[in-house]
């Protein structure tokens, strides 16, 4: 996922923000998606300004700055939406680790699942509660953001019953046999 274009998207929809309240915008919709922090929003609006996408609508107290984007950045959002094949993230770090967990104690390997399945179903509570605290609306952003977040549940709700699939089948397989 392109940061560039997660702060495109976000000011087309906030109709213009400043940075501090991009930030928070992004932590609240896109947190659990995509991190970012200060100094790489910051810079990424910069970088935007500089190449037109964006640009200072207004200046105030402090420095802050709301930004807005130019056609330029509508039609560099609409491009990078219709036009660029989507990059599919193959790496996983546990299922890496799966691969070798032939190489601990069996019981070391089934504590380490039986943790990460406990910290599935820790962020799958999390992300419905954080789901119930939010007033969806009718915007776009209400929207797409409520069809994102149904996509994490699901996710984290596989990811849950699958840990408990492997830890059967480590039981099973570590059974003694008779």
């Amino acid at each position: 996922m392109s940061l560039r274009h997660a702060a495109l998207g976000l000011l087309v929809e906030m109709d213009g923000a400043s940075g501090y309240d991009l930030l928070k915008m992004f932590e609240i919709t896109m947190g659990n998606v995509w991190q970012a922090t200060q100094s790489q929003l910051y810079g990424e609006l910069n970088k935007l300004t500089a190449e037109g996408f964006i640009e200072v609508a207004s200046e105030g107290p402090r420095g802050r700055k709301e930004y807005r984007v130019t056609d330029a950045g509508r039609a560099e959002l609409r491009r990078w939406l219709l036009e660029v094949p989507p990059k599919i993230v193959r790496r996983d770090d546990v299922l890496l680790r799966m691969f070798f967990l032939g190489q601990v104690e069996p019981e070391e390997a089934a504590a380490f699942v039986r943790k990460q399945s406990a910290g599935a179903e820790r962020a799958l509570a999390d992300l419905t509660a954080l789901e119930g605290r939010i007033e969806w609306g009718d915007d776009n952003l209400s929207f797409y953001g409520r069809l994102a977040m149904e996509y994490g549940r699901r996710f984290l709700a596989m990811r849950a019953d699958w840990y408990e699939w492997v830890v059967q089948e480590l039981a099973e397989r570590d059974a003694p046999k008779s």
